[in-house]
């Protein structure tokens, strides 16, 4: 095994592990050699979280797990956030966060936090279980920016639509681009609902936004 992926390797056992000493250390080692930081942020630290993700999803890791898990990688993310260059935006884009009302899953969130802060935007994060007021309200006062929202569950998906109904309410609809992301949301819905674009994982995400402000 090569030393970069020796080292990918370990920046992603860390973040698993919730390891917030060792993670840090890897994502240095990374910058040390040369790799991209990047790339140690996908490959290494995202990875780890996919894993987490995935394991949350078969309840064989719990919500204080992913905590750790989190925290691990935002340490990761602290180091090689000032090296990474992806499409930067040329003015920094605002996005507004938020998993929409009646869904408490954020990792997804968080990570397409990761990479829009990587490329250089300004996001507003509302968390999770968001009330799609504090969305539009959000969105209103940013007039202008990227509305993101995420749900896992297909019971939360109307609740999109009610913010894009609020958006156009609040007369903001025309300057706000729409986003939407998680496993429960396709093309197809995005269609349906009126939204701009769709991410169908945290990369897909930030490419549509850069694209929307090259």
């Amino acid at each position: 095994m090569s030393e970069k992926d020796e080292l990918l390797k370990t920046l992603c056992t860390a973040v698993v592990e919730g390891d917030e000493v060792s993670a840090e250390s890897a994502a240095k080692k990374t910058l040390e050699i040369g790799m991209s930081a990047y790339d140690a942020l996908m490959q290494g630290g995202a990875a780890g979280m996919k894993i987490m993700s995935d394991k949350y999803d078969k309840r064989e890791v719990y919500v204080p797990e992913i905590i750790l898990s989190a925290a691990a990688m935002y340490k990761a993310f602290d180091i090689l956030k000032p090296h990474i260059k992806v499409g930067e935006a040329k003015n920094p884009v605002k996005v507004v966060l938020g998993v929409v009302e009646g869904d408490i899953h954020d990792i997804g969130k968080n990570l397409v936090k990761c990479i829009l802060m990587a490329a250089g935007c300004e996001v507003i994060d509302l968390g999770r279980d968001v009330p799609i007021d504090e969305l539009v309200k959000e969105s209103v006062k940013v007039n202008g920016g990227v509305l993101a929202m995420s749900t896992l569950m297909t019971t939360t998906l109307w609740g999109m639509k009610d913010a894009i109904d609020g958006l156009e309410k609040g007369g903001v609809r025309d300057s706000t681009k729409v986003l939407i992301g998680g496993s429960a949301v396709s093309e197809e819905w995005m269609h349906s609902i009126g939204a701009d674009g769709w991410g169908y994982d945290a990369v897909d995400g930030m490419n549509r936004v850069m694209e929307w402000y090259e």
